[in-house]
């Protein structure tokens, strides 16, 4: 077996794709076991009301994992996940906000969820592009 070979295995694939999700489905995971730690942790951020956000979260991140990991519509859990880390980085990692020895780690934080957008929008943009291959 050849490195191209194993890059386009479907194996390989859909495990990069779980390891892109892993954090999603550890915390809807989390959140549904430990409801009420969500809800704080909605008001800890000012979202209100907390139970619904917390909710709604919690279906979010496992949903959308659940579409990229079945191949079903894909595209749209991608992209979902990427809005969602993206106003969630906005909202959680303000490292500009932070005095010098807590920006650093925030910094860190706020640049790899970045990435995983970016790699979100990848999956997205790759499975549209599959889906337009296909129809031709």
């Amino acid at each position: 077996m050849t490195m191209r070979d194993l890059f386009e295995s479907q194996v390989i694939r859909w495990v990069a794709l779980l390891l892109l999700c892993a954090a999603y489905l550890q915390g809807g995971i989390d959140k549904a076991a430990d409801f009420g730690g969500a809800v704080g942790e909605m008001q800890h951020f000012g979202l209100a009301p907390p139970a619904l956000f917390a909710a709604m979260t919690i279906v979010l991140e496992l949903g959308a994992s659940l579409l990229i990991l079945t191949g079903f519509y894909r595209w749209l859990g991608a992209l979902a996940l990427a809005v969602f880390t993206l106003m969630a980085t906005f909202m959680a990692a303000r490292f500009w906000e932070l005095p010098p020895p807590q920006r650093l780690p925030a910094a860190n934080t706020f640049f790899e969820h970045l990435g995983l957008v970016g790699g979100f929008l990848l999956v997205a943009w790759h499975d549209l592009r599959e889906r337009r291959a296909a129809m031709t």
